[in-house]
């Protein structure tokens, strides 16, 4: 007889053991032959070695299956036991179209053809430039794909930046801390994690810095290696900030920048970086830009109609000032003439 203590490692003893230790029981049941003893993330296993085999088989499963789904049902731990796992992994890998299975085995995959392009330039640019309307899905697809690569171990960090231009609020009277001034321009990026990564294991990796939500004025002066980073409103910066950003970009990095051109909250005259870089970057090798289009909104349907009325709205003006623009040269010819 010996003994044999395995880790659970970056897996929730929750999601393993089940509330009042119910999966616990069965795997536990599975194996009469052993004495299986759990401390929080570690698992003491008493019995002879072919045995102890067999159980370290069946954990490598279920924590596969948590890491690939996030979730572990009774009845996924019945197939684990009963050898049926391979067939769950089997369809699993079959879904091509599945970047990521969120909370609660919630499958987030590319709901449009500019989404599933976003998907295919992840894997040959390492520069990514997303733009388009609200409700088109750049900023959560941009997500997936750095959880997706987080989970198989291609980077070791993801970092989301966001610029804190005010949209008509001023930052100064808002409560609070800098922190607390600070968040709620980061909490869609917030509101997308928290559809991936479960809350306590999240918060954790926050803590340690594998996670990293900041200002994009906090980008200043890094070196991002091994990272998936993200701009996200990257329409509010100005070019200079924009080029600070992009040259923080170290060995084994993607950067994605997302952005929509038509909320502009820059003050004054100032010109949008984000569409400065289109110009200049025209043509870099290595960076690839996708436009989403209002047939890509997935929102409220209500979404796609306020895009398109304000849309019209933007081109009536246009068509108006020009008209305005016309008339005032006509009249100055008359007037010289």
């Amino acid at each position: 007889m010996i003994e044999k203590i395995i880790y659970l490692e970056d897996l929730e003893p929750l999601e393993v053991y089940g509330v009042n230790n119910i999966k616990f029981e069965r795997l536990s049941n599975a194996f009469p032959k052993l004495k299986i003893i759990a401390r929080g993330n570690e698992i003491k296993v008493l019995g002879e070695e072919e045995e102890i085999e067999s159980f370290e088989k069946v954990i490598t499963q279920i924590r596969y299956h948590i890491n690939t789904f996030n979730t572990l049902s009774k009845d996924d731990l019945n197939k684990i036991i009963e050898g049926k796992a391979k067939e769950a992994a089997t369809k699993a890998s079959k879904a091509e179209d599945v970047l990521i299975y969120g909370n609660s085995g919630k499958a987030i995959s590319a709901r449009t053809p500019h989404q599933q392009e976003l998907v295919e330039k992840y894997q040959q640019k390492d520069l990514i430039f997303a733009i388009g309307p609200a409700g088109t899905g750049k900023t959560y697809t941009a997500i997936a794909l750095a959880v997706r690569a987080f989970r198989n171990k291609e980077i070791k960090r993801i970092i989301l930046s966001r610029p804190a231009v005010e949209a008509g609020e001023s930052l100064g009277f808002l409560p609070g801390d800098m922190k607390e001034k600070l968040d709620p321009y980061l909490q869609a990026l917030y509101d997308a994690l928290f559809d991936m990564i479960p809350f306590k294991k999240l918060n954790e990796y926050m803590e340690e810095g594998t996670i990293q939500i900041a200002p994009l004025a906090y980008m200043r002066g890094r070196t991002l290696d091994n990272a998936c980073v993200i701009l996200d409103e990257a329409q509010n910066v100005t070019s200079k900030q924009l080029k600070m950003f992009l040259t923080r970009m170290g060995n084994n990095a993607k950067f994605l920048v997302t952005g929509d051109l038509t909320q502009i909250d820059l003050p004054g005259n100032q010109t949008s970086g984000l569409i400065e870089a289109q110009k200049i970057l025209k043509g870099v090798s290595g960076i690839s830009s996708i436009y989403f289009d209002d047939s890509d909104i997935i929102r409220h349907p209500l979404v796609k109609k306020i895009v398109d009325a304000y849309d019209a709205a933007d081109q009536k003006k246009h068509v108006e000032q020009n008209k305005k623009k016309s008339n005032n040269k006509n009249q100055q010819k008359s007037s010289q003439s």
